[in-house]
């Protein structure tokens, strides 16, 4: 059990609704803020326990950004907590938010996770999260629901929309640059770790992938088979 799991567990502070499995994930894609000056922002507050979580993992330095369509939730603002009201399916008001931080390191997407409010969240805050920065989304099994706008292969459903995020990663090896080509997602993204109802994506400044070869040859390369189609 790690240590966000163990808060979890023993939890001092306010509600925290969470799926068990995310504590792991978490660790391993979080852990090296631990200490830092990093900046979170979460966009669902509920009863604030979450936030609470995320100070009492990150340290005294972090600062975090609680964000919820709800009013009610000004008052879990506390030291090192802020508290922003607003819709996160209204793209202008998340340029003014993303105005109005330092920088975004992590994002946590865990708000109404209707396929409207996942893909407008995206699309206008991803752009702005920091070159190593990480981009969370949860509860993703709201794609395979009809009444948040999913459905199963629906494409308008934000799984099938990442799957296209797929290609653009991979875009620098395609051989029909009209339909795929190299874009700034393929140029700032490293990784899109896909698991039970979460997506996670790493960002990191990336060059050309490099094909390199060491080693001696002993072997012709004409007497290996060319591939097959």
């Amino acid at each position: 059990m790690n240590e966000l799991r163990e808060y979890f567990e023993s939890n001092p502070g306010r509600m925290i609704h969470k799926w068990a499995h995310y504590f792991e994930i978490y660790e391993r894609h979080l852990a090296r803020y631990r200490g830092s000056d990093v900046v979170v922002v979460e966009i669902g507050v509920y009863q604030g326990g979450s936030l609470q979580m995320w100070k009492d993992y990150f340290g005294g330095r972090a600062r975090i950004w609680g964000v919820d369509i709800h009013p009610n939730c000004r008052r879990f603002a506390e030291e090192q907590i802020n508290i922003r009201i607003g819709d996160q399916g209204d793209s202008m008001f998340l340029e003014t938010l993303a105005r109005d931080l330092p920088r975004i390191d992590v994002l946590i997407d865990d708000g109404g996770h209707t396929m409207r409010e996942q893909r407008t969240t995206f699309d206008a805050l991803f752009p702005r999260i920091a070159e190593d920065g990480v981009y969370i989304c949860e509860d993703l099994h709201t794609s395979y629901w009809p009444e948040y706008g999913g459905g199963l292969r629906n494409p308008r459903s934000f799984i099938e929309f990442s799957k296209g995020l797929i290609d653009s990663l991979n875009a620098w090896h395609s051989k029909d640059p009209g339909a795929l080509g190299v874009s700034d997602f393929t140029r700032s993204v490293h990784g899109l770790h896909y698991y039970d109802s979460m997506l996670v994506i790493e960002k990191r400044r990336r060059d050309p992938p490099e094909d390199r070869r060491t080693g001696e040859r002993t072997i012709p390369d004409h007497a290996f088979p060319p591939p097959r189609p």
